[in-house]
């Protein structure tokens, strides 16, 4: 994967996560393998690439890697060329974008989080890193919510002074979009689970200040990190893109006698008749008896010999979440 250009530098699609904060609906689906909005958030991710340029991308897999490559392929239809880096076990942050190295194949790309959605300007990202000689060039925007994200601190050159948790004051927010320079994985030792936030850019802080900078912008980001998140999220888009709510994936069955608003069908979804549901998301196979009613909930079947959760309740061969 040689490069040409700034946009067109490869990318890495971090896609191996066990999405923990999505459960129940991660049993069903890895996450970038999701619907949003109709279209798989991985889809998305790609096709936001594709329309900056890159050609090139390798996704890290793990966890249900094979509702990934379902969706995705070989990139070929969104204009890509996509190759697939798998890890066992998983390899964190740092050491994914390490064991992908070989494949990338460049000295600079950029690294992408597959439960990102957002508009930031690629060209400029990289035309940021490559002016200023940095190891990692950080995507932020201005601190939407302390209370609930983790924040980055900026010197007033820009470079990265550290990080802080969430609830902690911090003027700006990672949007999960780098440019980064191969270097700065060198030292990750291969095979190695290891993170970048919390060891190795604090590690290249404390050794050569400045190295890592933020890109402060004033791109969109839309989370779907929670169950809650990932139907807001849906319905927003939905709308904004002109798409029938509730949105109901392929091979469903709505009874005409029941009620759905609101809400997220993904595929093979059965209502039954005088079923209701009330800004739902309901999982791939899901049947909703006759009668039954839900309101701002996720909905899966139930895993054979599964017990609940802390928020989860079992509903005859369901598995719900309230959200």
């Amino acid at each position: 994967m040689k490069t040409a250009g700034h946009a067109t530098w490869p990318a890495l699609v971090l896609t191996a996560g066990f999405g923990t904060r999505l459960r129940p609906l991660s049993y069903v689906r890895a996450k970038p393998a999701m619907p949003v909005a109709g279209e798989p958030l991985v889809r998305r991710i790609l096709a936001w690439l594709a329309s900056h340029g890159t050609r090139d991308v390798v996704l890290n897999l793990h966890y249900k890697p094979q509702t990934i490559t379902a969706v995705v392929g070989d990139g070929s239809d969104l204009g890509l060329r996509v190759s697939y880096s798998f890890e066992d076990p998983i390899l964190g942050s740092a050491g994914g974008p390490r064991q992908a190295l070989p494949m990338i194949d460049s000295p600079r790309f950029f690294i992408v989080n597959g439960d990102t959605l957002t508009d930031v300007e690629l060209g400029a990202l990289a035309e940021s890193h490559e002016a200023s000689g940095a190891l990692v060039t950080m995507a932020l925007v201005v601190q939407p919510d302390p209370g609930h994200y983790g924040g980055v601190s900026l010197d007033a050159e820009g470079a990265v002074t550290g990080f802080v948790k969430r609830g902690t004051p911090s003027t700006c927010h990672f949007v999960g979009v780098q440019a980064v320079s191969a270097e700065a994985f060198a030292n990750v030792a291969p095979g190695q689970p290891a993170e970048t936030v919390g060891a190795l850019y604090p590690h290249l802080l404390a050794e050569r200040p400045g190295c890592v900078r933020g890109f402060v912008c004033d791109a969109t980001f839309h989370d779907v990190g929670t169950p809650h998140d990932y139907l807001l999220t849906s319905l927003r888009l939905a709308r904004q893109e002109g798409r029938a709510v509730p949105l109901v994936g392929r091979n469903c069955a709505i009874d005409d006698a029941a009620a759905v608003q609101d809400s997220v069908l993904w595929d093979d979804v059965v209502v039954e008749a005088g079923a209701a549901l009330d800004r739902c998301i309901v999982a791939d196979g899901v049947r909703v008896p006759a009668g039954a009613r839900f309101e701002e909930a996720a909905l899966v079947r139930r895993p054979a010999g599964y017990a609940p959760l802390f928020g989860e309740e079992i509903a005859g061969s369901l598995l719900v979440r309230r959200l």
